[in-house]
């Protein structure tokens, strides 16, 4: 069982940097195969269904997507978890969309965030290779959320 994390919250300043980018020589380490799994543990144990490493208190551009229904989102879709390493959004669609978002950073608050309704991301997985995926609906709503927070931005920053 992993360590569940204490989880930063609105007002930190961890939450309002810039990440700094996971080394070549971080690849496929203990800490962070140990940092991953303590932040799905953490992850699951709040219901979320994203987390930024910035949100435990390690200023890395290290990710989490893995949508699915839970008491925070009913409606989620399920999707196996993406860990995402040095990940950057190399395509935004056009066509946007209005979703409700909340974040394990900012309990007991939600809001109508725009975001583009699929995107397009390049990232390295645990192992250091590089992956180019397509994200649509909700699991892209989720992508942009935590690249928000690894370069501090909240989804409170964006409340129409």
């Amino acid at each position: 069982m992993s360590t569940v994390l204490t989880v930063a919250k609105r007002g930190e300043e961890i939450l309002k940097l810039n990440a700094a980018p996971v080394s070549e020589q971080e690849f496929d380490s203990e800490w962070l195969q140990q940092l991953v799994k303590a932040m799905q543990a953490t992850m699951l144990e709040r219901n979320g269904v994203g987390i930024a490493a910035p949100q435990i208190y390690v200023s890395k551009r290290i990710m989490i997507v893995a949508s699915r229904p839970n008491p925070r989102y009913p409606d989620a879709p399920e999707m196996q978890p993406v860990v995402m390493i040095n990940p950057e959004i190399t395509h935004f669609s056009f066509e946007k969309e209005l979703g409700e978002e909340g974040c394990l950073s900012v309990p007991d608050q939600r809001g109508q965030v725009e975001r583009a309704q699929s995107i397009d991301v390049r990232y390295f997985s645990l192992q250091g290779q590089l992956i180019e995926q397509r994200f649509h609906g909700f699991p892209a709503r989720i992508v942009q959320h935590e690249i928000d927070h690894l370069n501090g931005v909240l989804f409170v920053d964006r409340l129409i």
